[in-house]
């Protein structure tokens, strides 16, 4: 470059910003949560309840007792509020518990359910 010739600053480009991405939730969506729910009837005894309680929740005796007593005065009781496929399962498990073994007329399980928890 000849030795006459000024410097000529270049100013860069203006450059728009890049437009903004859409941002992500930071709090992951919490799965719909369901209600396991045990229906009163006459063909089990109050010791029936809390021993199928205990072996499939762990439910301690006296929370059985609780939930027995409970289901014994309104009809129904939600033992347990989880996810949808563990509700199923829990619900399947008392179906499959059997008859109680304390009343002649216990011809099987006791019923079970489960529904939606109110958002």
């Amino acid at each position: 470059m000849p030795a006459s010739a000024s410097a000529v600053a270049v100013e860069p480009e203006s450059v728009a910003p890049a437009a903004a991405k859409p941002q992500r939730a930071t709090t992951p969506r919490r799965q719909p949560r369901f209600h396991v729910v045990l229906w009163n009837d006459d063909d089990h005894t109050y010791q029936y309840v809390i021993a199928m309680l205990q072996k499939l929740f762990g439910h301690p005796p006296e929370k059985g007792f609780k939930l027995a007593e409970e289901v014994d005065h309104t009809g129904r009781v939600i033992v347990l509020t989880t996810t949808k496929e563990h509700a199923e399962l829990k619900r399947d498990q008392i179906h499959a518990y059997g008859a109680d073994r304390l009343l002649a007329r216990s011809k099987g399980s006791m019923s079970a359910s489960i529904e939606a928890e109110p958002d």
